[in-house]
């Protein structure tokens, strides 16, 4: 039976999922109850023509930091570009920029206003953060997710990229902030073979959620 969220916060436990990935419906994305499903290891994912849904998909996307594939032409640019990095100093336009990109295979966003405005609520929080790539003062690319000290876990949410291989930087400095600061996981959410690509593998959802208790 699928749960139907009311105005309380709470949620069904994420391994009470369908067989989609779908923990519960309805509710509302307040900073709350945004955070709190982050931390039971479940997130929201939606249309704008559909009810809010929460996912906790099994299997689940991760990527063990040190398990970041550095293609040699990564390297390469990464020792010689001339892009600028920075850490939440523009918050509010990498996630519009996230919105605006066309994906292959999708019509229009999920990153609908409502969901803009509680992950820009979550980052006044502390609790949202962004990397930024700069060409001079352009901003070329860049990635946005929810930061869980807490649990040693960074849950990313979305990137975008105007010029080659930005959101690869981009990627490239979140995995060396995440080594920084012992981070155990990056979680990706859902497979794509770009995050194969870098790395990135699928793990049992049971074993994602043994990392958030």
């Amino acid at each position: 039976m699928m749960h139907v969220l009311d105005h309380t916060h709470w949620f069904p436990e994420a391994d009470t999922a369908d067989h989609n990935g779908i923990v519960a419906l309805g509710g509302d994305l307040s900073p709350k109850r945004v955070l709190l499903a982050y931390k039971q290891g479940i997130f929201p994912w939606f249309s704008e023509d559909e009810p809010i849904l929460w996912w906790s998909p099994d299997p689940r996307m991760v990527l063990f930091p040190k398990e970041f594939k550095l293609s040699k032409s990564l390297k390469k640019t990464l020792r010689t570009t001339s892009y600028k990095v920075t850490f939440n100093t523009a918050f509010g336009a990498v996630i519009d920029a996230c919105a605006q990109v066309q994906r292959e295979g999708q019509q229009g966003t999920w990153i609908s206003q409502q969901m803009k405005q509680t992950y820009l609520e979550l980052h006044g929080q502390n609790s949202a953060m962004s990397i930024e790539i700069w060409d001079a003062d352009i901003l070329v690319g860049g990635l946005y997710g929810i930061d869980l000290p807490g649990k040693k876990l960074f849950s990313g949410e979305s990137m975008f990229s105007i010029k080659t291989d930005a959101s690869k930087i981009a990627f490239a400095h979140l995995v060396a902030w995440s080594i920084s600061q012992n981070y155990t996981l990056i979680d990706c959410q859902v497979y794509t073979n770009h995050l194969e690509s870098l790395g990135a593998r699928e793990i049992d959802r049971a074993l994602f959620l043994s990392y958030l208790t």
